[in-house]
């Protein structure tokens, strides 16, 4: 197996279709070759194969993969807020202004992700969170399962007696057949348009984690449920109401082949512009930078920063009704199968562009080449954060920055002029 990378260069239309419509229907596929190279894109499962200890492969300094070896520190559901638990901890400690905290004990830069408990370990925690609120709804997701598999929303604790009690310490006991879940706070005042809940899928890239150097897409896109959005508690049930997976909206009555339910984030930008003014959506798209700079800054410190690796990321974000923006997941295996056309189009671009940054101008790869390629071949991807650069601009720059969530993130209106913005966020 050689699993070396290069330039895509696509033969025909037909087989640009079969291998975007099998991305993920196997272990790897062959995605170009000429006389020099093979690349070889992989799914998390062959990843853990290559990096094994017992089965895996030396990789020599011309050959790289799509993923980290523990990329699951990001992907996964409940390691990916133990990770932004345990980073606001450390900042607490340190004293640095990014883990202020607000007159009730919120953080004010750091508040992005939903209030989350492990279940059933932190069984005891979450009754008592809910106790507080007991009106509240609250959405369970398994761990390790994509595509709005096995989620559902309950607003009362016997909902979730699915899962036994030990009768004499009414403590939260794990049944060996079940699997972890997180359940985290429902965000039940979702921004809608037409009335309808969607989120923002975002796709980043990093080369590396240390340094950290990431790039963001811009061409994202919206995910839009087919029903009408309602909070009532009648309607808990039904996922064409609460979740936005294409997996699960294109199986309902109104889902529309052709848009597919999806909008583009630029006419998400050009919505907001017009009905919320341009201050406002640039602060927005500013706090989303954000959240995905501090989240790869949470996990950057335990991944497992391998020279040979680089990952496209899939960002799920949702946006509330005072236009802040949550995380809600990280996915490590966005899904490059195409429901419409410029779905189809996009996600060739992406596949493009990404390896285009992971392999500038198609050479052979080298590991040991840790340079910013160069900007020519961008894409429609654009820095997003250079460690490097950042700790090049001075010490008083991470203070001075740390404001973007909350003042808009001064220094990057630039974006307005069509230019590339390099944000160096500290």
């Amino acid at each position: 197996l050689r699993i070396m990378a290069g330039k895509v260069k696509w033969v025909t239309d037909i087989e640009k279709s079969v291998l975007i419509n099998n991305f993920e229907k196997r272990g790897w596929i062959q995605v170009a070759e000429n006389e020099d190279w093979n690349f070889y894109w992989m799914s998390v499962q062959t990843i853990r194969n290559v990096f094994s200890v017992e089965t895996g492969y030396r990789l020599s300094d011309d050959q790289i993969v799509n993923h980290f070896p523990n990329h699951y520190e990001l992907t996964r559901k409940d390691l990916m807020v133990k990770n932004i638990k345990r980073y606001r901890k450390e900042l607490e400690k340190e004293g640095s202004p990014l883990a202020e905290k607000d007159e009730n004990g919120k953080y004010i830069y750091l508040d992005f992700v939903p209030v989350t408990f492990m279940l059933p370990a932190d069984y005891n925690l979450f009754v008592e969170e809910f106790r507080k609120n007991p009106s509240s709804t609250w959405i369970m997701k398994p761990c390790g399962k994509a595509q709005g598999k096995g989620i559902f929303l309950i607003n009362k604790l016997s909902q979730i007696k699915k899962w036994s009690r030990d009768s004499k310490t009414s403590s939260f006991v794990s049944q060996s057949s079940k699997e972890a879940y997180v359940i985290s706070l429902y965000i039940n005042n979702p921004l809608l348009i037409g009335g309808k809940k969607f989120d923002l899928r975002l796709y980043v890239l990093v080369s590396t984690y240390r340094p950290l150097r990431c790039y963001m897409y811009k061409l994202g896109f919206c995910r839009f449920c087919t029903v009408k959005y309602t909070p009532s508690t009648s309607e808990l049930d039904n996922m064409f109401v609460h979740l936005t997976n294409v997996a699960i909206q294109k199986h309902g009555d109104d889902y529309n082949h052709i848009h597919g339910g999806k909008w583009t984030v630029s006419n998400l930008r050009l919505y907001l512009e017009s009905t919320r003014g341009k201050e406002v959506t640039n602060k927005l798209f500013d706090e989303i930078h954000w959240i995905i700079v501090q989240s790869l800054k949470a996990v950057a410190p335990v991944m497992n920063n391998d020279k040979h690796c680089f990952e496209c990321y899939g960002y799920d974000i949702i946006i509330d009704d005072k236009l802040k923006p949550w995380l809600i997941e990280v996915n490590a295996s966005p899904s490059l199968t195409s429901s419409t056309a410029n779905d189809r189009i996009l996600k060739y671009n992406l596949i493009n562009d990404t390896l285009n940054i992971a392999v500038p101008n198609g050479e052979i790869p080298d590991c040991k080449w840790n340079k910013s390629p160069p900007k020519e071949v961008l894409g429609n991807y654009e820095v997003l954060y250079d460690e490097e650069m950042a700790q090049g601009d001075g010490p008083d720059r991470d203070w001075r920055s740390r404001s973007g969530p909350s003042a808009g993130a001064k220094g990057n209106r630039s974006r307005d002029s069509g230019k590339p913005v390099l944000t160096i966020w500290k």
